[in-house]
């Protein structure tokens, strides 16, 4: 099967060669064909041909898009900065938004074809489009996007002290990405485009269960509802770090007909499939740093245990990094990833 055909066809149920590979590749791509790092985010037409030459080079199933974890900082007129040192693999918050009730008061609604990276992502979409490749779009849950407008250690003190500034900052937020959504299926059609969702800080190391079901599940559950009735088949959520108390709660958030629930390290896949396998595909969970720092043959071992757990998944399995393939990544460990899926993916 072809790039995309293997995907599409596992996220409408029908049968797949082998299970598909998806590298969550960036920076990676850019030290791969030469080009900065900060080219993968500032220049979307170097962006787009580095991350299909190296597609090109593997032979995994990621085809371009683009997308950065600090989502919100720049859109609601933060500051963001690019990278550029030897370890850095993405853009980095530098002055927030709000850091007090007075900012969030002031808070604008940015205009969402205009603000911060936005029209970045749409020029990038355009070449998807252009290339006849899915058009995606890559946006933050609405607590990671809260955590970027507002400094997260402010944002926990506010869960307890200040309840209804987060209630406050969430609306806005989850508004704006619901209106983000929008802008894309209007500019593409509804069937036309990918949602992926990445959701980090809603991770335990930061906040509690009872939190997450307070302040997290009925504004993303809420978001889910309003961009999948525009016509969306399905999203990708990416639930990164340790959630696994979370789980009962991602359980019941819409993600469409065959959406992808794709984990870090600390959601076991079995444990994945255990809550959300009958609901959508599961994706996972490579971690990161082993990735550029095992060797081969560690790496190899590692994926083919988590093949053999993921093809389990009553509704499908991809094999997936944890989070962002780090940029040093040596080329030989992308390499046995891909042959990894080859040698133990086939149902």
């Amino acid at each position: 099967m072809k790039v995309p055909e293997r995907l599409e066809a596992l996220l409408h149920g029908k049968p797949v060669d082998h299970i598909p590979f998806l590298t969550f590749t960036l920076g990676f791509c850019a030290k791969n064909v030469g080009i900065p790092v900060s080219d993968i985010y500032s220049k979307p037409e170097k962006s787009f041909l580095a991350q299909l030459l190296t597609q090109e080079q593997y032979g995994y199933d990621t085809t371009p898009f683009y997308g950065y974890a600090s989502y919100g900082g720049a859109e609601f007129g933060g500051e963001i900065k690019m990278p550029d040192g030897q370890y850095e693999q993405a853009p980095s918050h530098g002055k927030f938004s709000v850091y007090t009730e007075e900012d969030l008061a002031k808070l604008a609604f940015p205009d969402v074809t205009k603000a911060g990276f936005i029209p970045l992502a749409m020029e990038f979409s355009l070449l998807q489009k252009k290339y006849r490749m899915p058009v995606s779009l890559v946006i933050g849950g609405t607590f990671t996007v809260a955590g970027n407008v507002c400094p997260v250690e402010t944002l926990c003190r506010w869960l307890i002290k200040n309840p209804d500034a987060v209630h406050r900052l969430l609306r806005i937020v989850t508004d704006h990405l619901i209106a983000v959504v929008k802008y894309w299926t209007d500019t593409f059609g509804s069937g036309n485009v990918d949602v992926q969702i990445w959701e980090p800080l809603a991770a335990n190391q930061i906040i509690s269960p009872k939190q997450f079901e307070k302040y997290v599940f009925p504004y993303q559950k809420e978001m889910n509802e309003k961009i999948l009735a525009g016509g969306l088949h399905s999203l990708l959520l990416h639930i990164c770090g340790e959630q696994n108390r979370n789980l009962p709660f991602w359980a019941e958030i819409p993600m469409g007909n065959s959406g992808i629930a794709s984990f870090g390290s600390e959601v076991d896949i079995a444990t994945a499939i255990q809550y959300l396998g009958k609901k959508c595909i599961i994706a996972g969970n490579i971690e990161p740093s082993f990735i550029q720092t095992a060797s081969p043959q560690e790496l190899y071992k590692l994926c083919r245990v988590t093949i053999e757990k993921g093809k389990q998944a009553p509704r499908g399995f991809i094999l997936m990094p944890g989070c962002e393939t780090p940029v040093n990544t040596p080329a030989y460990n992308m390499f046995t990833m891909v042959k990894a899926v080859k040698d133990f993916g086939k149902y």
